[in-house]
């Protein structure tokens, strides 16, 4: 399926996630929510939370929309696989987060979880459940992915009371040409349908390798065949900002070194009902890395969320919700990461 090498950081990435709730951390339960509930914990909106964004607390409304803030679960896998998905989301709550999207629907070390009581355990503090990431398909013919599993995964999708379900997986299944892509975007639009009949929205969340160029077309970006060969009453994307971002770093110049730009926003703004989910993951520019950035905590680094969720949700005019989900693929800490996550993009204003 990929043309990466198992130690490249974006292949790993997407590799673990699917079975990312399987594996437990090994401390201790205690021992672990008390490191990450140590800091006092400001409530979103307060003096405390607004101040962390230099230049853009303060001052006029709120960029983020009220009750649209969710996070990846993927970030957090460390301390649901060990504390299991109560204390999770009792943190969750309190750090002001409004929604929550799966990576995987087990706890690990802390024990079984039914779907049931899965759905009820988030409504209880406050989090509405919007998607989930399902591995798109897998060489094993009985695999959990939506290619060999269509039915389950809907099922669970739809037991959790999902509006969104989708994958994170590239849709390299075939190959890097047109026609390749133009094959899984027809997979894409089965599986959109099939969604669809069930009340919900099937999406494509996006790494950087997506903005690359087609082996037998290298004018042609592979994204662009993505968004052309997809139904869009059928088929959505999760843009993962960052990875974005790292795509515009990447492949700003086709093979033949022709100049190539795109910009991320650009994609959104021209299409903004095919965009119900973003992911908002920050990176510090460097150059000498490979994809363009170091993944930091958000607030931590140089892509500017003021500009980009100010420039979606200025499109007051039409009538699709955008849900805004907090993630870092490998934080130094999970929970201090999602508290602080919140408090710099509940901080955000309108510039005046």
């Amino acid at each position: 399926m990929s043309r990466f090498s198992q130690t490249d950081p974006e292949l790993a990435h997407r590799l673990t996630r699917r079975g990312m709730l399987g594996v437990a951390a090994g401390a201790t339960a205690a021992a672990l929510l008390g490191a990450a509930a140590a800091p006092a914990t400001a409530a979103p909106g307060t003096a405390a939370a607004t101040g962390t964004a230099s230049g853009t607390t303060g001052r006029g409304r709120p960029v983020l929309p009220p009750g649209r803030l969710g996070i990846q679960l993927y970030s957090l896998r460390d301390k649901v696989s060990t504390l299991g998905f109560a204390p999770v989301f009792a943190e969750l709550e309190k750090y002001g987060y409004d929604e929550v999207e799966f990576a995987g629907y087990t706890q690990g070390s802390a024990g079984p979880i039914t779907l049931a009581q899965l759905k009820r355990l988030a409504r209880d503090h406050g989090l509405n459940p919007i998607g989930s990431h399902v591995g798109y398909y897998s060489n094993d013919p009985g695999a959990y992915t939506f290619a060999q599993n269509l039915t389950k995964v809907l099922d669970d999708a739809e037991a959790l009371g999902l509006k969104h379900i989708g994958t994170a997986s590239g849709p390299f299944r075939y190959g890097s040409t047109v026609d390749a892509w133009k094959r899984a975007a027809e997979e894409f639009n089965t599986y959109g349908a099939a969604a669809k009949a069930r009340g919900m929205k099937f999406y494509q969340h996006n790494h950087s390798e997506e903005f690359s160029f087609a082996t037998d077309n290298p004018k042609v970006r592979l994204y662009d065949v993505l968004l052309a060969e997809t139904d869009p009453d059928l088929v959505h994307l999760e843009m993962d900002i960052y990875w974005a971002y790292s795509g515009q770093f990447r492949f700003s110049k086709r093979p033949d070194g022709s100049p190539a730009p795109f910009e991320p926003l650009d994609y959104v703004l021209k299409q903004p009902h095919r965009y119900p989910l973003f992911h908002v993951k920050d990176g510090v520019s460097d150059p000498a890395n490979q994809y363009g950035y170091r993944m930091v905590d958000v607030g931590d680094g140089d892509i500017d969320y003021q500009r980009f969720i100010s420039a979606v949700t200025r499109l007051r005019g039409h009538r699709f919700a955008h849900h805004w989900q907090a993630e870092h693929d490998n934080p130094t800490e999970s929970l201090t990461f999602a508290r602080r996550s919140s408090e710099h993009l509940h901080s955000l204003r309108e510039k005046c």
